[in-house]
């Protein structure tokens, strides 16, 4: 071997820098990284109030459908121990005809335990099942970064997805999860 092989082979003479050039730059002039256009003071806080009001609306859907999940959910649980409680003689002992004629301390006791036990399963399936409505209707995209307020320009993240919950690309149908 000619010493100019040996030393291109040598590890030394490489420097780490080399192996981590990027890509070329994209040619598309919407992806460029050019630094984009700032808004005015009032136009930066008009937009900053528009991104905060279309935040706080998509962090209120989702609050109200985990509560819809959840409460749908997890409803046997509230009725067991909502009677089992009802009935016992030491917590509330209601004359109500049920109380006296089906449930008695011990019954009332089993309600209790039993409301409590299968409690744990149900919140597994009711946050699986909130993640799944979530994930499909693809509410997470609806949060939007307060750049948008910042800089003219700048597309929203659910425009750039194909619409909002993603209607327009139609639902991805091979993705699926055993939960």
């Amino acid at each position: 071997m000619s010493d100019q092989e040996m030393e291109d082979c040598d590890g030394d003479s490489l420097s780490d820098v080399s192996r981590m050039i990027p890509g070329l730059p994209p040619y598309n002039m919407e992806d460029q990284l050019l630094p984009m256009e700032r808004r005015s003071t009032c136009g930066c806080c008009a937009w900053a109030g528009l991104v905060a009001a279309m935040n706080s609306l998509a962090f209120l859907l989702n609050v109200l459908l985990m509560a819809a999940v959840f409460a749908i959910v997890l409803l046997p649980t509230v009725v067991l121990v909502y009677f089992g409680f009802q009935c016992h003689s030491r917590v509330l002992h209601s004359t109500a005809y049920y109380c006296k004629t089906v449930l008695d301390d011990n019954s009332s006791s089993a309600l209790i335990i039993l409301g409590f036990v299968i409690m744990s399963p149900l919140i597994v399936v009711a946050t699986a099942l909130y993640c799944s409505l979530a994930r499909r209707l693809h509410l997470f995209l609806c949060f939007q970064p307060c750049s948008r307020a910042v800089y003219k320009g700048v597309k929203w993240r659910w425009y750039e997805e194909g619409g909002l919950c993603g209607c327009v690309k139609g639902w991805n149908r091979q993705v699926k999860a055993w939960v």
